[in-house]
C-alpha cells in the first residue's frame, strides 16, 4: 500500500512538473526582435495569446491549459514583445504597425504551421482581432474578455492606461490598481505604456470582413472594456457566450475551459 501511494505521488508530482515548467523557445521575428514561446505538446496547434501585464505563462495553470492538453492538443503560447522572455525594447517604432501581429504571423510561418486555432484574452483578444484580418491559417478563435470598445481609435481607457504608465498623467481610480500592480511585480512601465500606445485597433468595418468561425466570450460581471454583445454583432460567424465571473478570473475557471474546448472541438 505504501509503495502503490508513493508511486501515484511520483506520477502526480511527475505530470505536475511536466504541465507547468515548459521550456521555452527563441525565434528573431520580422525586425530581428526576439520573441520567446513555449510549444507543448503535438497534435490540433492552438495558440493561446495572453493579455495585458502578463505573459504566456498565465495560461498555464488555468483549467483550459490543462483540457487542451488532456484532448491532445499542441499549445504555442507566445511572450507578446515587450512581456516575459521577449526582447522589452524602449524604441516606439518596435511596437508599431501591428507589430505584435506580425510577431504572430512570423511564429507560424516559423514553425510551418499550415492552419491553427487561437485563443485570446483580455489584451490577447484585441491582438488576436487584427490577426484574425490578416491570417487566412486561422480555422476558429476565441476572443474572451473583451467589449466593442477597442475598435475605437480614441478609445479613453486605452488613453488613460498609456499615459498613466508612462507618467504622462496622474494615477486616477481607473488605472491606479493596473499601475501599482505592475509596480509591485517589477514591471517596465515604459514598456507598458508603448504598448498601449500602439495597442492594434480593428475597425468595425474590418471585424465585418472576418468570415473564421469566432466565439465571444465574457464574464458576465466584465464590462469595462465594451459590451461583449456588440463585438458578436460585428463578427458575422461568430457565437456569444457570457458566464458567471469578472475580467481578472473568468478565464482560469472550469465554465470557461469547458465552453472552449466544446467550441473549438465542435465540427
Amino acid at each position: 500500500m505504501r509503495s502503490k501511494m508513493l508511486l501515484t505521488l511520483l506520477v502526480y508530482f511527475t505530470l505536475h512538473v511536466s504541465a507547468y515548467t515548459q521550456k521555452y523557445s527563441y525565434f528573431e521575428s520580422f525586425d530581428s526582435t526576439t520573441i520567446a514561446y513555449q510549444d507543448i505538446g503535438k497534435g490540433r496547434p492552438v495558440f493561446m495569446i495572453h493579455g495585458f501585464i502578463s505573459n504566456g505563462t498565465s495560461w498555464n495553470e488555468t483549467e483550459l491549459f490543462k483540457l487542451l492538453q488532456a484532448n491532445g492538443c499542441r499549445l504555442i503560447i507566445p511572450d507578446l514583445r515587450g512581456n516575459g522572455k521577449s526582447d522589452k525594447s524602449h524604441d516606439p517604432a518596435r511596437y508599431a504597425n501591428d507589430a505584435e501581429v506580425k510577431d504572430l504571423i512570423a511564429l507560424t510561418d516559423h514553425l510551418k504551421i499550415e492552419d491553427f486555432q487561437a485563443i485570446g484574452y483580455s489584451r490577447g483578444s484585441i491582438v488576436l482581432a487584427k490577426l484574425l484580418t490578416q491570417e487566412a491559417r486561422i480555422t476558429k478563435a476565441v476572443i474572451g474578455g473583451m467589449g466593442i470598445d477597442f475598435t475605437n481609435p480614441e478609445w479613453d481607457r486605452r488613453i488613460r492606461f498609456a499615459e498613466a504608465f508612462g507618467r504622462q498623467a496622474p494615477l486616477n481610480e481607473m488605472t491606479r490598481g493596473a499601475v501599482n500592480y505592475a509596480k509591485s511585480i517589477n514591471a517596465d512601465l515604459e514598456v507598458l505604456s508603448l504598448l498601449q500606445w500602439h495597442q492594434p485597433v480593428t475597425s468595425s468595418k474590418e471585424l465585418n470582413s472576418i468570415d473564421t468561425p469566432v466565439m465571444v466570450i465574457a464574464g458576465d460581471e466584465d464590462t469595462d472594456n465594451g459590451d461583449p454583445k456588440a463585438l458578436h454583432q460585428k463578427l458575422p460567424n461568430s457565437q456569444l457566450i457570457i458566464i458567471p465571473g469578472d475580467h481578472n478570473n473568468t478565464y482560469k475557471t472550469k465554465r470557461f475551459a469547458q465552453e472552449v474546448i466544446s467550441y473549438l472541438s465542435a465540427n
